[in-house]
């Protein structure tokens, strides 16, 4: 029986363009050399043999490599246990401060400053979360209690063991808990008072005020391959391009929204759809249909043609809000309520236009008329969106988030972690040896192949209570004047 195998290597940590190898045959042997790197695909009908090594300064290598053994007629991959060595890295350039929103791991954490975490609080987890994951040495290893929607788990999972791969030596160990649905669970009201510090503490996508869920960096940054959206490095590249195609007066002067109506209060949204009454079009995502016809209308690079885009929550917070941040186009944020990681430090009014769900399709018209009106002040928030994005959330600040908050949570144990009896050990092989597809090719994509050249970033000092004070009755002021502004129009 003939073996058919794909495999494709993006990296941009290392510069290295697509390598893409199938074959059909006994025995092959194929090598890829670049000025960072030679790969190496050696196989027959039973296995291959992937290696790549990463050359430096010196003109001899291999100096840093990795194999992959996979096995072809065998689905039951084990992680290697001859792992070279990490080599140690010397950080070529001081590191930078991380952006300001960083400071919020503090506050995502100051549950259990006082106290600290023990065994008994993420153990209590078992029931709510979908995977334990634990880190010892170095080497992570996943207790699964449920299957999470599509691949959020895996491709988190993925995200963690680049994280390893990027800063060898340098996570601590760890033992959390980690939660993929769509919202927060964990309640302030459930630990009132001084039962507080003893609430569990549950990594998950998002949170608001009336939970205590430890914020960290979604699945889609790796790829979202069940509705076909590229890793973040890839995708930001398409935006900027797509962005760049059409200039402010050449878009098309009313707002756009388009997704699922049908979650949370998204229903309200959809009878704000005409363009001539409330200066918006609201478009319903059939997903079933785009699947079949191979996503011809869902490109998100091509949907940044307008000048005004909204932003409104479904079940909780939405994937969708970085995307739509990034289309140089002037955001309407329909008041959220949850938080992601990077988004505390937003600020209304000038990385976006708040509008107001009570009064929803008023209050989006006024913010397209007075963009309209105001085209210089529309268009520079739109700008002021955008590179917060492109900015302040690149690939090396999502990293370097995860790094902190695992960190400054590792901080917190009052226990040392064991890896848990029944736990699989992780490693790239267990993904990257995966049946060929749109998600195995997302994970070849985004692997960290070697150790950074730098270190992360320098996390900012946790903000006082006044500053934090400050900060929310400030936003909540400017959104109150904006609301005036609405009335007075009426």
């Amino acid at each position: 029986m003939n073996t058919v195998v794909t495999l494709s290597l993006n990296s941009a940590k290392l510069g290295v363009p697509r390598f893409a190898a199938t074959h059909k045959a006994t025995t092959v042997t194929l090598t890829f050399v670049t000025k960072l790197m030679q790969c190496t695909l050696t196989s027959n009908n039973t296995a291959f043999t992937f290696t790549m090594y990463t050359k430096t300064n010196h003109p001899t290598y291999p100096k840093d490599s990795h194999t992959f053994q996979c096995k072809a007629n065998n689905i039951t991959i084990t992680c290697p246990s001859n792992y070279p060595s990490p080599p140690i890295q010397t950080a070529l350039t001081k590191p930078e401060t991380c952006p300001d929103y960083f400071r919020w791991t503090h506050e995502d954490l100051s549950t259990w400053k006082q106290n600290g975490i023990t065994k008994q609080m993420v153990d209590s987890l078992t029931d709510a979360a979908h995977f334990r994951l634990t880190v010892v040495n170095g080497t992570a290893y996943v207790t699964r209690y449920r299957k999470a929607f599509q691949t959020r788990d895996t491709l988190t999972l993925w995200g963690i063991l680049q994280l390893l791969n990027l800063y060898p030596g340098k996570i601590p160990d760890i033992d959390l808990m980690f939660q993929c649905a769509d919202e927060s669970s964990v309640k302030k009201a459930d630990y009132k008072g001084s039962n507080l510090s003893s609430a569990p503490p549950q990594f998950h996508y998002c949170a608001d005020e009336s939970t205590l869920d430890i914020v960290f960096p979604d699945w889609s940054f790796w790829g979202w391959p069940e509705i076909n959206i590229k890793p973040w490095v890839p995708l930001v590249k398409d935006l900027k391009e797509g962005n760049a195609m059409k200039n402010w007066s050449s878009r098309e002067p009313f707002a756009f929204w388009k997704g699922n109506t049908y979650t949370g209060s998204r229903r309200m949204l959809a009878q704000c759809n005409s363009i001539q009454e409330w200066g918006a079009q609201i478009v319903e995502q059939d997903w079933p249909k785009e699947v079949r016809e191979g996503f011809k209308t869902s490109d998100l690079s091509k949907q940044c043609v307008h000048r005004y885009k909204i932003y409104m929550e479904g079940n909780a917070w939405s994937v969708s809000e970085k995307y739509i941040l990034a289309c140089d186009a002037m955001t309407l944020f329909v008041n959220p309520v949850y938080y992601d990681f990077f988004t505390r430090s937003l600020i209304p009014m000038k990385h976006f236009w708040p509008v107001n769900p009570n009064n929803l399709c008023d209050s989006v018209k006024f913010a397209v008329d007075w963009g309209n009106k105001n085209s210089d002040k529309a268009q520079e928030i739109g700008r002021e969106g955008s590179e917060y994005i492109f900015n302040q959330l690149k690939i090396e600040h999502v990293y370097d988030y995860m790094f902190h908050v695992l960190n400054e949570y590792a901080k917190l144990l009052k226990y040392k972690p064991t890896v848990p009896e029944g736990a699989e050990e992780l490693c790239s092989e267990k993904f990257a040896c995966s049946a060929p597809g749109l998600d195995t090719k997302y994970r070849t994509d985004t692997m960290v192949t070697g150790p950074s050249d730098r270190d992360p970033c320098v996390l900012p000092e946790p903000y006082d209570r006044d500053t934090l004070r400050t900060l929310r009755e400030q936003n909540a002021k400017i959104k109150q004047v904006v609301e005036m502004w609405e009335k007075g129009s009426r």
